[in-house]
């Protein structure tokens, strides 16, 4: 095990030095361990590397934002080991960690197993609304959903031990840190960039997995030029647990297989008792000769007449409106804008949203507080529930939602703040209250 600086990951290594290097990454509230009984086979003809995500199995809790971010880490952490190429199979967001490193580093990758992944993981809503339910109950009610989500009910049944242990495992996370990583899936989608994904992949996925299941897979597989699919039967999200034999054995099949040019031979195991669906072979897509056409001239403007030209925030307060309002809201606002309407939709999101918003002289827990105040004082009580919503997901706790409120009712008077009290109580009820 490293000592691990912040912009590194907690790791281990098994295997031989000189052996090509195979690195696993985890899925979300587990540990490296998920993969342990993948590492007797594995470890025999690769170098093993395994890391843990931040603030999860005792790894510093130094939270990552993005998917990008903890795949520098990563990059950062198998340069500090001396390895520049490698293969890499992820489960979940470990799995959205390699997708990242076949898009920004694809020189570092020689092929890619992507395990319960998607390109792009449920709605940001769903994943924002989880983070509220651990800011304000910390990780027990996601802790104590874990075996229905991670296996099927006859495995779970039968192997209490396994249960226990995925669940304490998810219970001792770090609550920031899984918010971060709740966060960051929130904001990850590669739909657009699957076919720039240009390594050998394997999308493997468990038949029962309701988490991402063959759907998900069925899309990644369309997308990305030389992928092949295996669903693994009486698997549900946490596979390599589940089915680890079933497993193993397509990883050594596909590692072995796609990654040939730089791996030793190894001996490839009969057909594995798993149902893997071959894709048809696609067409090579035509040359297509590009021959510059001559443009017209532009004008040289005169000496000191060149202006930068500034960018139409429009994209960018839609992002951010969509973050802080979620995408049901919005989608709600937008999809309602006609003709008469659409004006009003589209100066809000560029000026608003884009503008205001987006200005970095207030962090987005301060705005979501001077929002809610000032609907109060304007008497918007109709907004105060989408706001309050908006204030949990960026990160205030129902306690200072109250204290706003109740600085309202000194200001505002307390027909308004009582109001207010209404609404917000009941966003509050409702984003705390873990599903089941």
């Amino acid at each position: 095990m490293s000592e691990t600086p912040k912009k590194t990951l907690q790791y281990r290594v098994d295997g031989p030095e000189d052996a090509p290097v195979l690195v696993l990454g985890p899925s979300l509230g587990t540990t490296w361990h998920m993969w342990d009984r993948q590492i007797p086979e594995l470890s025999g003809s690769w170098r093993i590397v395994r890391f843990d995500l931040p603030g999860h199995g005792g790894a510093p809790a130094l939270p990552a934002v993005s998917v990008a971010e903890l795949g520098d880490r990563l990059v950062a952490t198998l340069d500090e080991l001396g390895i520049r190429r490698f293969g890499y199979a992820g489960s979940a967001i470990g799995a959205a960690v390699g997708a990242d490193l076949a898009l920004r580093h694809p020189e570092r990758l020689a092929s890619l197993a992507l395990v319960a992944a998607s390109a792009r993981f449920g709605t940001a809503d769903e994943f924002r609304q989880r983070g509220v339910v651990v800011r304000s109950n910390g990780m027990d009610p996601i802790a104590r959903s874990t075996p229905e989500r991670w296996f099927t009910p006859a495995y779970a049944a039968a192997q209490p031990a396994i249960v226990e242990w995925a669940v304490q495992m998810v219970r001792t996370t770090d609550p920031g840190c899984y918010i971060a990583a709740c966060e960051a899936l929130a904001a990850f989608d590669i739909r657009a960039d699957l076919a720039r994904i240009g390594v050998p992949t394997l999308v493997l996925v468990g038949a029962e997995d309701r988490v991402t299941g063959p759907g998900d897979a069925r899309v990644l597989v369309a997308g990305v030029p030389d992928a092949r699919l295996a669903v693994v039967p009486g698997a549900a999200h946490l596979a390599p647990v589940e089915q680890p034999a079933a497993v193993t054995d397509l990883l050594v099949h596909h590692f072995s297989t796609a990654w040939h040019e730089t791996l030793p031979a190894v001996p490839v195991p009969a057909a594995p008792p798993v149902a893997v669906v071959p894709q048809p072979p696609r067409a090579p897509a035509p040359h297509t000769l590009h021959v510059p056409v001559p443009t017209a001239a532009e004008p040289v403007p005169a000496p000191g007449a060149v202006a930068e030209e500034r960018p139409d925030p429009y994209e960018r307060g839609m992002k951010l409106r969509r973050e802080v309002l979620g995408d049901a809201r919005v989608d709600a606002e937008t999809a309602d804008a006609d003709g008469f309407t659409g004006a009003f939709q589209e100066l809000a999101t560029r000026y608003a949203w884009g503008e205001v918003w987006a200005r970095d002289g207030l962090d987005r827990r301060t705005r979501a507080v001077v929002a809610l105040a000032a609907l109060v004082a304007g008497g918007h009580l109709d907004e105060v529930a989408a706001h309050t919503r908006a204030a949990l997901r960026a990160g205030l706790t129902p306690e200072e939602i109250r204290e706003v409120l109740l600085q309202t009712s000194v200001y505002c008077g307390l027909p308004a703040a009582g109001a207010a009290f209404r609404a917000a109580a009941a966003v509050i009820r409702e984003e705390t209250t873990p599903q089941p």
